[in-house]
């Protein structure tokens, strides 16, 4: 039996909040630590956006996906690397994916700084949930260190 990755689709309401949030980051305005994704499309090789929230964590940085293997998640892992963007402000990266066990103290710190706008797609996961309901959960979220060239 083959199970499909967990996705959570956006709303239209979700959709509006999207558009707002991208609006600001490409203006400059950073909703706490907002940025606009560029990844280039897995089949068509166009640039495709999406806004994310940039954590910082141990001295790394790192991309979640709350909503689980989205496009922009696919076409990451296909293209290995992307954009940020806020403002007039880009920079390039090389993504690597983290393996579940790399991605719990990660989840962990994600769900500290925004539980309050992605809670609800973590279901009843917390930042304080046991280990092991951290570890179950894993494969559902997506998870990335940003490797610069600075």
């Amino acid at each position: 039996m083959t199970t499909q990755p967990r996705y959570l689709k956006p709303s239209k309401a979700g959709n509006v909040f999207h558009s707002l949030v991208s609006w600001l980051t490409r203006h400059g305005v950073s909703l706490w630590g907002s940025r606009v994704l560029y990844v280039r499309g897995r089949n068509s090789g166009e640039w495709r956006t999406n806004p994310v929230n940039l954590l910082e964590h141990g001295g790394e940085r790192y991309l979640v996906a709350p909503r689980g293997h989205t496009q922009w998640v696919r076409n990451l892992r296909v293209a290995g690397q992307g954009r940020l963007r806020l403002g007039n402000r880009y920079e390039d990266f090389t993504a690597v994916e983290l393996s579940d066990e790399e991605k719990l103290p990660v989840l962990r710190a994600y769900l500290r700084k925004w539980a309050w706008e992605v809670g609800a797609f973590f279901g009843n996961l917390k930042a304080d949930s046991p280990e092991r309901e951290l570890r179950a959960a894993a494969p559902g979220f997506p998870a990335f260190r940003i490797v610069t060239g600075d």
